[in-house]
């Protein structure tokens, strides 16, 4: 059982259990013991933050325990969460860690882990990092322990990395673009990268104040970037989330272009220039059956994975599939990185539109979607409300009213005490009388 890390490394409210110093410490040491104990070179590790107030104090912490534990650690600053899977790559680091609540609110933050390679630690090690708290090493001799050391260029090595992904000498000259970075760690890159690729840029929530990342703006709450697009006349617009590994779109005219959307655009652009790996396309339990039936129109299948993008991912190497994600805005292209990355998202979408000389609104536009639901009901404590018979009957009761022609999913949030309930169907009528009759009765039971 996982006493801390959940579907998305550790998360929790600051200077609340565990999300406080005394614990950070301490997950530097364990993860300093675990991550270098088979290494014959003194070992490096690197971190980056997003912009909330918290990270300064979390970073101090965490950086005292791993370089007690002997281990050199590579200070980055403000950067994406996929620039750290990147970067450490890159600099050839033994490990990543990015301290982000993505697009939770600023007094949450979150510690994640990146194994050398780029892609999230396995289960197991994160495992063995939990016990290791409880049971902390020995600490090395005094001239054994480490030493921190900050790495200026690191959005820039990032922006380049971004523009090495499309062709050599693209631009989007003209190309009018709202980009709002939810005051969060791409508030610097995302207008920069756009600006050089020769984008007309308006951006949004670009002033971090270490309180206000995620408030009101970002991928979570779109309605400002689509006034402002509408407004402006501009041809898309772009939400990011804290951590921008999320990417939320919409078209000229302010219709929002979801995850499900982006990763139809996608997939049909790269199955057309022959570089879809696998005949499929990897989502999510939540991602609308709309998406599956227009994939099948275009001969692609569509895999279904736990919701989470560590599980899309493992389904994507599984099956050999290189383009996954969630509804959420959560993208993976594994042709060009090992996490969900938001810009780089964007970025294929601008070439997508300026490959094919469509706009926004045009492609994937025969998609329909079936009308969709999610209701969360929030609980005392984080447990397997489907090990309860009678809340298992219910969902199938449910999922019969349905007929088959539409689903029911019923989970606990990988991150919070939450359980999300999630109907959709062809009817909507009949998707919200089925979805408020099982909320009200799971309710009952659980509350």
């Amino acid at each position: 059982m996982r006493r801390y890390f959940g579907t998305d490394g550790v998360r929790g409210t600051v200077n609340q259990s565990p999300m406080t110093a005394e614990f950070a410490l301490a997950l530097g040491r364990a993860a300093g013991h675990v991550l270098t104990r088979h290494l014959s070179h003194k070992p490096q590790i690197l971190i980056g933050k997003d912009t909330r107030l918290s990270g300064y104090m979390i970073e101090s912490a965490l950086c005292a325990g791993l370089t007690a534990q002997g281990m050199n650690v590579l200070l980055v600053g403000p950067v994406p969460t996929p620039a750290v899977a990147y970067l450490t790559r890159s600099l050839r680091a033994d490990a990543g860690v990015m301290l982000s609540a993505s697009h939770n609110p600023a007094g949450d933050n979150g510690i994640k882990f990146f194994a050398a390679d780029g892609f999230k630690l396995p289960d197991e090690i994160e495992l063995e990092i939990e016990h290791c708290i409880d049971h902390l090493p020995p600490l090395p001799p005094a001239l054994d322990i480490g030493k921190a050391a900050r790495v200026d260029d690191a959005r820039g090595r990032y922006i380049e990395f971004l523009k090495s992904a499309l062709p050599r000498g693209m631009r989007f000259d003209g190309l009018k673009v709202v980009v709002d970075c939810a005051n969060g760690a791409a508030y610097d890159v995302a207008p920069r990268i756009l600006r050089e690729l020769g984008c007309e840029v308006i951006a949004m929530s670009v002033t971090p104040d270490g309180y206000n990342i995620n408030r009101d703006c970002g991928s979570t709450y779109p309605e400002r970037m689509t006034e402002r697009v509408v407004e402006s006349g501009a041809a898309i617009g772009l939400a990011l989330d804290g951590d921008a590994d999320r990417l939320i779109a919409c078209d000229a005219s302010g219709q929002i272009v979801d995850g499900d959307r982006v990763i139809a655009i996608l997939a049909e652009h790269a199955a057309v220039q022959g570089g879809l790996t696998g005949g499929a396309v990897v989502t999510t339990l939540m991602s609308n059956m709309g998406l599956e039936r227009y994939l099948s129109g275009l001969g692609l299948a569509m895999h279904r994975a736990a919701v989470g993008d560590r599980y899309v991912l493992e389904m994507m190497r599984e099956r050999g599939c290189n383009i996954g994600g969630e509804q959420s805005g959560h993208m993976i292209m594994l042709d060009y990185n090992t996490t969900g990355d938001g810009l780089m998202t964007a970025l294929q979408l601008l070439l997508a539109m300026s490959e094919q000389g469509k706009a926004l609104s045009e492609m994937a536009a025969d998609m329909a979607l079936f009308p969709q639901k999610l209701w969360n009901i929030t609980m005392q404590e984080r447990r397997d409300v489907m090990a309860d018979a009678a809340i298992c009957l219910l969902v199938e009761q449910a999922e019969a009213q349905l007929a088959g022609n539409g689903r029911v999913s019923v989970r606990m949030s990988g991150t919070e005490p939450k359980l999300r309930i999630m109907v959709e169907a062809e009817d909507e009528s009949l998707m919200l009388d089925v979805g408020e009759s099982l909320v009200a009765a799971i309710s009952s039971r659980v509350c």
